[in-house]
């Protein structure tokens, strides 16, 4: 029970990090609350948190992951990417502002996207069974926006939150993924004209595909598998930026095209 008498539990953390969101409410972590939080726990609020937002009519769309660089997880304590899902709520398409009215602090960050031809079920996923299930690539701009105050929080907290999920565009060229050798796919980030980041594919765990495979895997420990027509994003390619008011951010691929975004 925390110090304002609130019995902490995964109903409540899942209520409080909704209100959270809905109201653009940044608060300090619920690890500060409710330190007995691990991350087992975490993903139960996590899909807690998800499921009040298929209930109120949210479909599942697929599932992004977190921390896939290996200087984040060596952060963090891990040594696999965290999963997150994604909602057709999420979606912003090509061209839309991103709606700041609606979101607290948001960031982007480019990401390497796959669309999976068919199901893709943990354990023993490796990087090239997962890679063969994906039907397309796409290029991508994640928008994360952590409901924690200054993006801080201890791993659980992350968890719990979604992997600070809020929305996502993908860019229009097809790419099937025998024709790409994604570790040296390139992206150079532009904010208004300039450059401020570039990254290859191999900044996600080495290969997207890597990365695909340990969410495989990782879901597979709690039951859970990658169904065939589900988007991944399979991790933040550079660092994250702040959003701008009317400054176009620019996400250009070597060969998966560019998108661009802008705060309204």
């Amino acid at each position: 029970m925390s110090a304002h008498g609130t019995e902490w539990n995964v109903e409540t953390a899942a209520e409080v990090l909704l209100r959270a969101e809905q109201t653009r409410t940044d608060r300090h972590p619920v690890t500060e609350d409710w330190p007995g939080l691990d991350v087992e726990t975490a993903y139960r609020v996590q899909d807690a948190l998800i499921a009040r937002k298929v209930a109120a009519g949210e479909k599942i769309v697929g599932v992004k992951l977190g921390l896939t660089s290996e200087a984040k997880q060596q952060r963090m304590g891990i040594n696999s990417p965290l999963t997150a899902w994604l909602t057709d709520a999420m979606v912003l398409e090509p061209g839309t502002p991103i709606p700041t009215d609606q979101l607290i602090h948001p960031r982007v960050e480019p990401e390497i996207v796959f669309v999976l031809g068919e199901r893709l079920a943990g354990p023993g996923v490796t990087a090239a069974t997962a890679l063969a299930a994906v039907e397309s690539v796409y290029a991508g701009i994640e928008v994360i926006d952590s409901r924690f105050t200054d993006f801080r929080f201890a791993l659980p907290d992350v968890v719990a939150d979604n992997a600070s999920s809020a929305r996502f565009v993908i860019g229009d060229i097809e790419r099937k993924p025998e024709d790409l050798d994604l570790a040296l796919e390139e992206c150079v980030l532009h904010m208004d004209g300039a450059v401020v980041d570039s990254a290859t594919g191999a900044a996600v765990q080495g290969h997207p595909a890597q990365a695909l495979a340990l969410a495989a895997n990782a879901l597979a420990e709690r039951g859970l598998t990658l169904e065939a027509g589900w988007i991944v994003l399979t991790g933040g390619m550079t660092d994250a930026v702040f959003v701008q008011p009317g400054k176009p951010i620019v996400a250009e691929f070597t060969h998966l095209g560019s998108v661009t975004v802008a705060g309204a």
